[in-house]
């Protein structure tokens, strides 16, 4: 059952469209339904935390994409040889966020990863997205989101922070756990060490994964 408020015409019509656009982007690959199906579910999962439902299209079409991506890469023989990692935590909002803006940043397309919790937030840590922007960079248009199948199934590796039997243990997987501070409640100067010690953390995962660094 889902516990937000009842989509309007509008909304639908923009889903529609949203999904008639991924159908372009995975043309051959998923057919319309699957990816309408994954859409207005992806919409109703972020729905039901939302304290702000201004842009809830927008984010169900990038939580949309990037589970996509994920079973994409899961089907795709070829994807295969490129590093997938999954960060995890409890609410999504710092910790794993701060671990997927590193690896990005770092593996500079190398390799993939996403982010879920097991109880989400509605919005990201406002200091840990200072924290990062110091850096150089830019986390503020992610969102918490939950984990699900495809980021699992396409995971090389799930790295946890915190989040304890509340996250999921898929036998023969790979699964790393990450000590770290939780930034939750900290101020700016308190989350700064915690931001260093994930940028060395995921420094050390991406040299594992990948030995040769970029050209």
């Amino acid at each position: 059952m889902v516990d937000h408020e009842p989509m309007t015409a509008q909304q639908r019509v923009q889903l529609n469209h949203v999904a008639k656009h991924l159908h372009s982007k995975f043309h051959g690959i998923f057919g319309l339904e699957t990816i309408e199906a994954f859409v207005f579910e992806s919409y109703d999962d972020i729905a039901k935390r939302a304290t702000v439902t201004k842009w809830l299209t927008v984010t169900a079409e990038k939580y949309a994409l990037q589970r996509l991506e994920a079973l994409a890469h899961i089907r795709d023989q070829t994807l295969q040889s490129v590093p997938a990692v999954l960060f995890l935590c409890v609410h999504n909002a710092g910790r794993s966020q701060m671990a997927l803006g590193w690896f990005k940043h770092l593996a500079a397309g190398r390799a993939i990863a996403w982010s879920g919790g097991s109880e989400p937030g509605s919005e990201l840590n406002e200091d840990v997205v200072k924290a990062m922007a110091e850096v150089g960079i830019d986390i503020s248009r992610e969102f918490p989101k939950p984990w699900t199948d495809e980021f699992l199934g396409a995971a090389d590796v799930v790295v946890t922070m915190g989040c304890g039997d509340a996250c999921p243990l898929v036998p023969g997987k790979r699964y790393e756990d990450w000590e770290l501070e939780d930034p939750t409640g900290k101020p700016l100067d308190q989350i700064r060490p915690i931001r260093d010690a994930v940028r060395d953390r995921v420094d050390a995962l991406l040299g594992e994964l990948l030995p040769m660094p970029p050209a």
